[in-house]
């Protein structure tokens, strides 16, 4: 009896040795989900008339989007560079293309040993609110924050935007600010400004003219003023600290033209803010990471290469 109940007994421990060590295999190097706000912060939280919806047909959408979160995904530490990147997904904000723009492009950062961060942002639905901007600041935020318990340096924390996401990262380059290092949130005293910017087939003008009606609508509504377009046009409010900005388009993109990223490449080479910009004669719009499409496909590496500065 002695014998067999230590034989069971060293059964469990096993198990348990065992199961402990497949939770450790799948944590590292493996994301995890963290939300944005406490619900202390009573005044940022949004109430949703409508529940949270997931579309998985073809690429996986989200709507309604009432929890704001990150998923991070944090590369081996073998692989580990100390660098991050927040990632925004576009959706003409209205709903995110979650996985196209953002889980896939975090899988393609861990292979280069960088840290991909998703960031999962209210959508405004016309209601000329500013939900995205402001969850964003909080994601950086909260990036540095925890950057030392995640191998990161607070230093080298980039954002990347695809279309509207693109947008959301250039207002994170241009309407940033330091902190507030009153609050009695501690994660608040940290700055939103990120280090670099990545603009892949980017929104940026809100003016009329050449600017994505649908993210000019659902961002700041249907009765917006020039001048408040304006404000949240990035090629008219580049400052000198601006941060450096890798910008990628195609020249037949009939979703978003491709004046947008010309625009703020002039912007930029104005206020001598350091920016390199790949013109593609085909892509059209959405092409993501542009695997399978040609000459397109080499953009990542062409990133990647220009990150390595940083």
């Amino acid at each position: 009896m002695l014998i067999k109940s230590t034989i069971h007994f060293m059964n469990k421990i096993v198990l348990v040795c065992l199961i402990l060590v497949a939770v450790t295999i799948e944590i590292d190097g493996q994301n995890f989900t963290l939300t944005l706000w406490d619900k202390s912060n009573d005044f940022v939280i949004r109430e949703e008339t409508d529940s949270e919806v997931w579309d998985d047909q073809d690429i996986l959408r989200v709507k309604n989007v009432s929890d704001p979160n990150i998923a991070v995904f944090l590369p081996s530490k073998k692989l580990a560079t100390g660098k991050a990147v927040i990632i925004c997904p576009g959706g003409g904000y209205k709903h995110l293309a979650y996985d196209w723009e953002g889980t896939d492009v975090a899988k393609w950062l861990n292979s280069k040993g960088i840290a991909g961060i998703v960031l999962k942002y209210r959508l405004p639905d016309g209601t000329d609110s500013l939900w995205p901007l402001i969850d964003a600041k909080r994601a950086m935020r909260v990036v540095r924050h925890y950057a030392e318990g995640w191998s990161i340096d607070p230093s080298k924390i980039g954002i990347i935007g695809f279309s509207a996401g693109g947008h959301l990262a250039s207002m994170m380059g241009t309407l940033f600010d330091n902190g507030n290092l009153e609050a009695p949130d501690q994660i608040e005293k940290y700055s939103s400004r990120p280090d670099f910017m990545i603009l892949v087939y980017p929104v940026i003008s809100m003016c009329k003219g050449f600017c994505h009606t649908g993210s000019r609508r659902n961002l700041l509504g249907d009765t917006v003023s020039e001048d408040r377009a304006k404000q949240f046009s990035s090629q008219y409010q580049i400052k000198e600290d601006t941060p450096p900005t890798f910008i990628v388009h195609a020249m037949d993109d009939i979703g978003v033209s491709v004046k947008n990223s010309l625009s703020i490449f002039e912007a930029l080479s104005n206020k001598c803010i350091s920016v390199e910009m790949h013109i593609f004669p085909h892509g059209g719009h959405g092409f993501s990471l542009g695997r399978g499409t040609g000459t397109l496909s080499g953009w990542p590496e062409l990133c990647y290469q220009w990150m390595k500065q940083f």
